[in-house]
């Protein structure tokens, strides 16, 4: 069923963090713009707002205020974020409201991510820079990308993207999402692909199933010269199991966007692993990424206004968007 605003709403309350979405005062027109940065500011302007834009996705505040006084009027909530675990919690999806995310925004650009994360360790890339700052001519043979084989782990957007360019660069692809499809393999068929697999890429929601999917048990699975790459969700992975088999040579390396705790903790002996790439969960924010985000928001305000069913409901039950683009 379509969700619209009645007739006396036209209230959006904006959770921001401290930064604004950009151009959204503009573009929402007559909209009645509420902004909180804090739980106290959320719990302030919540009352009588019918629609809730969480700009601010990595805060906890919409869980820690929600109650039924202040959300009583509340029929649309839309995370800035693909994944929706930050406000996916029982409350809110027991609720009468409907979730969106922002899937679409990210996905070229993750993929971009990943088969640079191919590539930097394909050619040895990591260890270059390190004898450039050294000043050291050390000749050395790399690896070629073709023929490797490469299980991705989420068959949404995100994953077929990351599939299509590992794909074009001559790379055998197997996707995996939550059931059997066309070119996909179901979750539980990932224990049989991963014997074989050079690569393990992790691009699926955070849900009871795929929480903590990589563990000693996976990793005793893979070969020792796989590398494992998460741009899903850090929780995706126990990281002190990963972490011991970097460390013991395991695993022959990670790149890894996200993690357990963010920002990860300074002592965290993954920082100083040779076999390791760290970047501070950015893989799918590229310049003009954020506009994109107003922009899909605003897409879906007008739909809101003329009734019409918007884009990106997440399926409360699985924890994604379900429809209009595959399996996750």
């Amino acid at each position: 069923m379509p969700v619209s605003a009645g007739q006396d709403h036209n209230v959006v309350t904006v959770l921001h963090g401290g930064e604004h979405p950009p151009g959204l005062g503009s573009k929402a027109g007559d909209t009645h713009l509420r902004f909180a940065s804090t739980e106290n500011e959320l719990a302030e302007a919540l009352p009588g707002s019918d629609v809730l834009l969480t700009w601010d996705f990595t805060s906890d505040a919409v869980k820690q205020v929600w109650s039924s006084d202040l959300t009583r009027e509340l029929r649309w909530v839309h995370t800035a974020s693909a994944g929706v675990d930050r406000v996916a919690f029982p409350e809110l999806l027991a609720a009468p409201v409907t979730l969106t995310n922002s899937r679409g925004v990210f996905d070229r650009p993750m993929a971009e991510f990943v088969l640079g994360a191919v590539i930097a360790f394909a050619k040895d890339t990591a260890r270059s820079l390190t004898l450039q700052r050294e000043h050291l001519w050390q000749h050395r043979e790399t690896e070629t990308v073709a023929g490797k084989v490469v299980t991705v782990v989420g068959s949404g957007p995100i994953g077929h993207a990351i599939a299509g360019l590992l794909t074009a660069v001559g790379m055998t692809v197997r996707l995996v999402g939550r059931r059997a499809a066309d070119g996909v393999h179901a979750f539980d068929e990932l224990p049989g692909l991963l014997p074989d697999s050079d690569y393990l890429v992790l691009a699926a929601p955070l849900t009871d199933a795929t929480r903590g999917m990589v563990h000693t048990g996976t990793i005793a699975l893979l070969p020792e010269r796989a590398r494992v790459i998460n741009v899903g969700r850090g929780p995706l992975i126990v990281q002190d199991d990963l972490t011991e088999a970097l460390r013991g040579g395991r695993l022959a390396g990670a790149a890894l966007d996200v993690f357990e705790v963010e920002p990860l903790p300074a002592d965290s002996p993954l920082w100083a692993m040779e076999n390791v790439l760290i970047s501070p969960h950015m893989s799918g924010d590229v310049v003009g990424w954020k506009d994109m985000l107003v922009e899909l928001f605003v897409d879906n305000l007008v739909r809101y206004r003329d009734g019409d069913e918007l884009r990106n409901v997440v399926d409360k039950e699985r924890g994604y968007v379900s429809t209009s683009g595959g399996n996750q």
